[in-house]
């Protein structure tokens, strides 16, 4: 089993995926319900969904997310209930009741109708009878932040499990790369001298002759050496390994530089594959991109 380096101290990993809910009763009146979920995105792009009556309040709410939150889709909804009777106003409005009342009447003048017409089935009728909520608005947004922080809390506590499974699981798929790369630069420095022995050989077959032109050998391993070297490949595909790792060491978003230094790694690799004159390096170089392809998945999920 590898073991991951153990003098890099890594830094908390954030997946972008996540759920989180909250709720809060007050006084035994007001109760407040914030869930949020949370999912993979290029940027950070929030969603508030809540009742008309605190919609002012909307901006409030996507503040506490993003002073948390740096990447990914959130949705967020909202429940807010208010059975206090404590300033709350009934208001009829007349004048759309006595234009009611008329039409009601003309209407039964008209179809022979009882005119007959009850004040409650008319309260009935829309914006005829309204109910006027005096708020106190200051209390109000102190509880919604406060359920709402609850929310983002137990949605970032998701994050970060389900993030450091994901680094645990990166850390160790690097550590498959980089053996892996280190035994491309072994096989390849035998190549060179590989390729030596069969061109001579190839020679002598050819020329039926036992001298071989030195010179003329030398020239001909310049050339294949500069066309199959990986050596400077290697060098930047440890370099890109070894970012990686660096990158796990910060406090800040690092989905998109990951999948920067992803891209990288996969030229690199590209470019030893093409290289490679050896089936023992190109099935290293396989087995290094499907180790990558897993880690591209996943990073595509970072913060």
């Amino acid at each position: 089993m590898l073991e991951l380096q153990p003098n890099i101290k890594y830094k908390m990993t954030k997946s972008m995926t996540g759920y989180g809910k909250a709720n809060i009763i007050k006084d035994e009146t007001r109760e407040y319900q914030v869930e949020i979920k949370s999912v993979n995105h290029r940027y950070l792009d929030v969603t508030v969904k809540m009742p008309k009556s605190i919609s002012y309040l909307e901006e409030e709410i996507k503040k506490q997310i993003t002073q948390k939150i740096k990447r990914g889709k959130i949705d967020v909804f909202v429940l807010f209930e208010n059975n206090s009777q404590e300033g709350k106003e009934i208001k009829i409005n007349k004048e759309i009741a006595k234009i009611y009342i008329e039409e009601l009447k003309e209407l039964a003048k008209q179809e022979n109708l009882s005119s007959n017409i009850d004040v409650m089935e008319i309260a009935k009728f829309p914006d005829v009878l309204t109910i006027k909520n005096n708020e106190d608005e200051q209390l109000i947004r102190k509880e919604i932040i406060e359920v709402t922080k609850q929310a983002v809390e137990n949605l970032m506590q998701m994050r970060k499990i389900e993030g450091e499974k994901m680094q645990k699981d990166i850390l160790s798929r690097l550590e498959k790369i980089e053996l892996k790369t280190n035994e491309i630069s072994k096989l390849s420095t035998g190549l060179i001298d590989e390729y030596v022995v069969k061109l001579e050989n190839r020679i002598k077959e050819i020329l039926k002759t036992e001298t071989v032109d030195k010179n003329r050998i030398a020239q001909e391993v310049v050339i294949y050496a500069d066309k199959c070297s990986v050596e400077e490949e290697i060098t930047r595909l440890k370099s890109h390994i070894q970012q990686f790792r660096d990158v796990f060491t910060t406090d800040e978003a690092i989905g998109k530089k990951l999948d920067f230094i992803m891209q990288e790694m996969n030229r690199e690799t590209n470019t030893i594959g093409s290289k490679a004159n050896s089936l023992e390096i190109t099935n290293l170089v396989v087995d290094i991109k499907t180790e990558l392809e897993n880690i591209r998945e996943q990073v595509q999920n970072i913060e």
